[in-house]
């Protein structure tokens, strides 16, 4: 009995030793497995470098002709656009300089036409602006008042507003000016319609819009036909803007004006050297 007892316990020792000694055993397994690892990681790593620094040549050589298949077909489109901007140019150019061959020869046929008709060019005309203090709307008169400082302005000198006529100077008075507007009743300019070269004379009625009257009675004249200055009598120079044709009721024509008279804040008061001349008139 106790020799089996004693068997017993020295298998109890020898089955603990066993199972520290496997431990010990798995733990130094583990370590190893552990450092191998980390080893072979290394050596990836090593061999990623090495497998990357051979392959770049080989992938650069590869890529090598689509790099040249792709800058071969920019420079190609390249080219074909510098071809069609060139075309564009040239067309352009031809373009111009038909222009300019129509333009000297228009230049060469006034020159003619100028020697022909012995015509005198305009001298160069001056102007101030003014700024608009006082206007008279009512039944009777439709003039403005502005002041023009210490400039000198002529009796009879041209009054435009956004580049078109509104009316003439009246009178100076120190550094105020009186202006007759076109709807004025006092106002009768000499015109013509511009497309059709009908004559006739703007005359005020001191309404908004102005008659065209003096026409030929089989004149053919459209709402929408602008209006210019005639330049007869010498009152105003020939060309410049007036308005164009409102309304035509039965043989009534009705012209708006280019302008608007009720917005008047600056005017333009041109020079073209004509006061004396209507002086004389108004002494005659």
């Amino acid at each position: 009995m106790k020799r089996r007892r004693s068997l017993f316990l020295h298998f109890n020792q020898l089955r603990v030793l066993l199972r520290k000694f496997a431990l010990v055993t798995l733990f130094i397994i583990s370590l190893i497995l552990m450092l191998m690892s980390k080893n072979q990681s290394i050596l990836l790593d090593y061999a990623s470098s090495g497998g990357s620094y051979v392959a770049m040549p080989v992938i650069q050589v590869l890529i090598w002709p689509a790099k040249m298949v792709t800058k071969g077909y920019e420079y190609l489109a390249n080219l074909w656009h510098i071809q069609q901007d060139n075309e564009a140019l040239r067309a352009e150019n031809e373009a111009l300089h038909k222009l300019q061959d129509k333009y000297d020869s228009l230049e060469i046929e006034n020159k003619l036409l100028s020697d022909l008709l012995n015509y005198v060019t305009l001298p160069q005309a001056g102007f101030i602006s003014a700024k608009m203090v006082a206007e008279e709307r009512g039944a009777f008169a439709h003039s403005i008042v502005a002041y023009v400082g210490d400039k000198q302005v002529n009796k009879g000198d041209v009054v435009l507003a956004n580049g078109s006529v509104v009316g003439r100077i009246d009178k100076q008075l120190q550094s105020y000016a009186k202006v007759i507007l076109l709807t004025d009743i006092s106002s009768n300019i000499p015109v013509i319609i511009e497309n059709t070269r009908i004559r006739g004379i703007l005359k005020g009625d001191n309404s908004q819009y102005p008659k065209l009257v003096f026409t030929p009675l089989d004149a053919e004249i459209s709402v929408g036909d602008r209006i210019v200055t005639s330049g007869v009598s010498g009152v105003f120079p020939a060309g410049l803007p007036i308005g164009y044709v409102h309304s035509i009721v039965k043989n009534e024509i009705k012209v708006r004006l280019f302008a608007s008279l009720e917005k008047l804040e600056y005017v333009k008061i041109v020079n073209y050297n004509i006061g004396g001349l209507l002086e004389d008139v108004d002494n005659d």
